[in-house]
């Protein structure tokens, strides 16, 4: 057979080749300071690291012991970053995790604040970095309960509550694949998405008989380029499963002699090996192995400067927002609809400032400085789902949003919507249904006080399948529209001059399905032909930024993260978004983008919106 051989980029010592096979190497490879260890790590330059009865130790490739911290201890785990090493174990006492990092130049274990006490019994304990290389750590108890956690500098703060299998006792996460490996000891091993946003889910690896090929249960796990190494929990046996095309495939197992007992065993990764504690101690396995390290696409990271007060709902409550904008920056205000409540209003620092309680409202889209009855207005106009109307709302000077009509549009679910004011003057409204349809309205003043709303069908539309956001560029008259799972779509918003709808960006490479959110970045005091279309890629929790104005020119993708200092998660599953230009001052001296996220964390929570610079965006993806 002909060698194909991998350096893994993740784990650049260990160079794996052919098909995967165990064969017993010199018994001393597991140095004799080491072989009463209940857990290890071997350390860049040859040295270990130990967890035993007695503590956490420190040894050089030598075997002279440098430093140790005295503690009954258990469950160990490791990262290693050029030559920088963050530990973390569990005090067995309290249960307590303490983080630890391993200064090899001068040989000390610098303890590092710890985690609090957890509230439940801990079982299994394991580190995950993320792409935005936040060191993070999960704890899982006995019967499923289980935290994950983050941590900067002294900062230690819980992303969320999880429901984990029961008399779980190993776990370990391909910071790669992003992917939370764990044992269910009776039962099997279970893969879930590490990343703490979106709803998640998981996959079956390996289960006992007769449902998979596991003897007795899940022992414990290595993570692996593209795989995973599992001891049985029953019989002397490893066994290996490699991760390819979105499946998880068993490869013969490999006999190894440990004598274990479910629980008793430890795995270890040592450069091409893998250590193997049972009751006779450790012992060393060589693998050769032809797995492919699993890395996701490099996207841009971008922190959010500020959040909402969350949704007074719980569940999917939050949905769009809309940025007016006020003749002092500094006075802004956020409307975003609650589908389970009505409108809400918010400050720039997140405070809620009004609730109108008007029903099960889904997108709104503000206007400002219309001319309509002789005088300028500024309105916001939502889709109401309980009676399938259009509601208008006006904004009076000091951002005070107040009820001003609705009008029945004859849709049977009505759903998305968005405003256009044309160059010639007025309003107008795009509303659609989960059919398809589009109907475009023209708002008009009307009645003998001027000061009644009226609204009048101009013309209608469909496309195939289901749409929810839509932007109109006013400067160029073009309206773009999302159809979920098919991409995004322009066409004249002029009724007068209706064109066929031409397909902007597909759902492919860089568009996940379903498309939601959209909204345009103009330029301040640039030509029409310069500004940007921002979209929700809510299959993949990113945002597509492209040209406004063909070829639409993709710019980049980003997503949003954790603002730990400022105690803010990322985003998730958007829905809908909104973004201005205007200089609001402080860090949105550039504008800033509001972003619907779908699943609150740090800690969990009701949804809520999240506030972006532009200029970190600009920044990220190197725009004009």
């Amino acid at each position: 057979m002909k060698k194909n051989v991998l350096c893994s980029a993740l784990l650049a010592a260990f160079c794996l080749t052919g098909t995967a096979q165990a064969a017993p190497v010199a018994s001393n490879a597991v140095p004799a300071f080491a072989l009463e260890a209940e857990e290890l790590a071997r350390l860049p330059g040859g040295g270990w690291l130990t967890l035993d009865k007695h503590g956490l130790r420190l040894f050089d490739p030598a075997g002279k012991e440098q430093d140790r911290i005295a503690v009954r201890a258990k469950q160990l785990d490791t990262r290693i970053d050029d030559g920088k090493v963050l530990a973390v174990f569990l005090e067995a006492d309290t249960q307590r995790p303490l983080p630890v990092s391993v200064d090899l130049q001068a040989g000390k274990l610098v303890k590092l604040a710890p985690f609090p006490v957890p509230t439940f019994s801990v079982e299994a304990s394991c580190l995950y970095r993320d792409a935005q290389q936040l060191d993070h750590l999960f704890l899982i108890g006995k019967d499923g309960q289980a935290e994950q956690w983050v941590m900067q500098g002294e900062q230690r703060s819980l992303v969320r509550k999880l429901a984990l299998p029961p008399h779980a006792k190993h776990c370990r996460v391909d910071d790669g694949a992003q992917r939370l490996l764990v044992n269910e000891s009776n039962m099997g091993v279970w893969a879930y998405d590490a990343e703490s946003e979106g709803m998640g889910k998981r996959e079956v690896v390996a289960l006992r008989k007769p449902y998979g090929q596991l003897d007795g249960g899940a022992g414990a796990l290595a993570v692996l380029p593209g795989g995973v190494a599992v001891l049985d929990g029953k019989a002397d046996k490893l066994h290996l499963f490699a991760h390819q095309g979105g499946q998880w495939t068993a490869l013969p197992p490999q006999a190894v002699a440990l004598n274990v007992r479910k629980g008793d065993s430890q795995l270890a990764l040592d450069g091409n090996s893998l250590m193997l504690r049972g009751k006779s101690g450790w012992q060393v396995r060589a693998l050769k192995w032809a797995g492919q390290a699993e890395t996701l696409p490099a996207v841009a990271i971008i922190a959010p400067q500020a959040q909402t007060e969350p949704m007074a709902r719980q569940g999917d409550a939050a949905d769009d927002p809309a940025i007016w904008l006020s003749s002092n920056p500094a006075d802004a205000r956020i409307l975003g609809t609650n589908k389970k409540q009505g409108l809400l209003v918010y400050d720039l620092q997140g405070k809620q400032t009004q609730l109108l309680e008007v029903g099960r409202l889904n997108n709104v889209d503000v206007r400002q400085n219309i001319s309509l009855g002789g005088s300028k207005v500024d309105l916001a106009v939502a889709t109401q789902r309980d009676d399938n109307s259009m509601m208008l709302f006006t904004i009076n000077a000091s951002g005070d949003v107040a009820e001003a009509g609705r009008f029945p549009t004859g849709l049977k679910s009505i759903y998305g919507m968005c405003l256009y004011q044309p160059a010639s003057g007025g309003v107008e409204a795009f509303i659609n249904d989960k059919d398809g349809t589009f109907q475009q309205y023209k708002i008009e003043m009307s009645g003998m006080s001027g000061k009644q709303f009226s609204a009048t069908l101009l013309r209608s539309f469909k496309v195939a399948t289901q749409p929810e956001g839509c932007v109109a560029d006013d400067a160029n008259a073009r309206l773009f529209l999302g159809e979920e799972t098919r991409g995004i779509w322009t066409t004249s918003a002029d009724a007068a001059k209706p064109d066929a709808l031409s397909m902007v960006l597909p759902v492919g490479a860089h568009l996940s399905a379903d498309v939601e959110g959209m909204a345009i970045y103009r330029k301040p005091g640039g030509a029409p032909n310069t500004g940007y279309l921002i979209v929700s890629s809510q299959g993949d929790s990113s945002y597509v930024v492209l040209d406004a104005q063909a070829p639409y020119k993709a710019r980049g993708r980003f997503k949003v993260g954790f603002n730990l200092p400022a105690g803010i998660d990322g985003t998730s599953e958007t829905d809908g978004l909104d973004v201005t230009s205007a200089n609001l001052g402080g860090a949105y001296a550039q504008g800033m983008l509001v972003i619907q996220d779908g699943y609150k964390r740090l800690p969990d929570g009701p949804q809520n919106f999240k506030y972006v610079a532009w200029g970190d965006v600009a920044k990220a993806l190197k725009l004009e």
